[in-house]
């Protein structure tokens, strides 16, 4: 039997759910919180990025937000000043992806090890976060969008029909919007990797020396990778400044940074679904102590890491696959594991 959480029993079982969440979740509960269900798609979104590049590239990005928050302002900019939200909506797409490029160019070309990857990727969030936290001055503006400083840039206008700038989407198109997302990029992901170019990327995570006597360029594969995981972080940080019109420094923080990479480890390593369980469990969980007064949520948080890193190590999800597995073995028929019966011996044999 293939392991559950690498098959594609296991991908189309994921796209049902998704769907069917999809169709349902909206008739289901109130306003508030489908809100609230709508910032957990796009979280889980951000999630799956870093997954992707980490769990298959084997490139552990301490700076995943950048990327996000790439795609907030980007989007909060383009909108301000063109308007229609079209245009805006794939530049905070592309602006991400071609920064990712030109990072990860300078770090993969220039055979860094992966200790200054983390470094450099951290070290250029910290930029982001100091450079966009100073510009609070009305002379700071980029065309007609001023960038706020540390207050960020408010009443940011939402999507829109494409070509009709009042037409408004409603929270709840926005959270259809951010679900269909998510199972687009998953399912794009599950084909990528199942495809050549995952096994070329999968491979130069395991021995890249390898797959360079192969004939492949592991730099290019590893580069692609990067700068694929920059594009979705940019989806995600576009949707996010959708989904509360309004977009601040602080998602360029460290807190911020430190979340992403507790999501992967908390719902597994080496998974798609992973991140998007430990993404939503977590801020789940974080809600939840928020609206108490006795633990402090950080504590907390710091806790729930040490506690999966010690004892469960690999995660949810594949910890799961793995207990799925082993049932389905135990429940296999005794007569698969017992020896074949000797053949009946013939008048001749005797």
């Amino acid at each position: 039997m293939k392991r559950f959480v690498n098959s594609w029993h296991s991908a189309a079982l994921t796209l049902a759910i998704g769907t069917a969440l999809l169709f349902l979740l909206p008739g289901l509960v109130d306003d508030f919180t489908l809100i609230q269900l709508t910032i957990y798609v796009v979280m889980a979104i951000l999630g799956v990025s870093l997954g992707f590049i980490w769990g298959f590239g084997g490139i552990l990005c301490f700076g995943q937000a950048a990327f996000f928050g790439l795609g907030a302002y980007t989007y909060a900019i383009a909108v301000i000043n063109l308007g229609d939200s079209t245009v805006p909506f794939l530049l905070a797409i592309v602006v991400p992806a071609l920064f990712a490029a030109l990072l990860g160019y300078v770090i993969f070309y220039g055979r860094l090890s992966d200790v200054y990857m983390g470094v450099i990727t951290l070290t250029v969030t910290l930029i982001l976060f100091n450079l966009v936290n100073s510009t609070a001055g009305p002379e700071w503006k980029i065309g007609n969008a001023p960038l706020g400083g540390f207050n960020g840039i408010p009443g940011i206008p939402t999507l829109n029909l494409p070509g009709n700038v009042d037409e408004v989407l409603s929270q709840q198109a926005l959270f259809s919007i951010a679900m269909v997302c998510l199972l687009v990029v998953y399912a794009g992901l599950r084909w990528l990797i199942a495809s050549k170019i995952g096994r070329v990327i999968i491979a130069a995570k395991e021995n890249e020396q390898r797959v360079l006597l192969l004939g492949y360029d592991a730099r290019a594969y590893k580069l692609g990778c990067f700068t694929l995981g920059g594009a979705i972080a940019g989806l995600a940080g576009c949707l996010f400044a959708n989904w509360g019109a309004f977009t601040s420094p602080t998602i360029f923080g460290l807190a911020m940074s430190a979340q992403i990479i507790i999501w992967v480890i908390v719902g597994g390593l080496g998974t798609l679904v992973g991140p998007v369980v430990g993404c939503i469990a977590i801020q789940w969980l974080t809600t939840s102590i928020g609206t108490q007064q006795t633990f402090n949520s950080n504590l907390v948080l710091g806790a729930i890491l040490v506690v999966f890193v010690l004892l469960v190590p690999r995660g949810i999800v594949p910890s799961l696959g793995d207990l799925i597995e082993a049932v389905w073995r135990r429940r296999q028929p005794a007569a698969d594991s017992l020896p074949p019966a000797p053949l009946p011996q013939t008048e001749n044999a005797r």
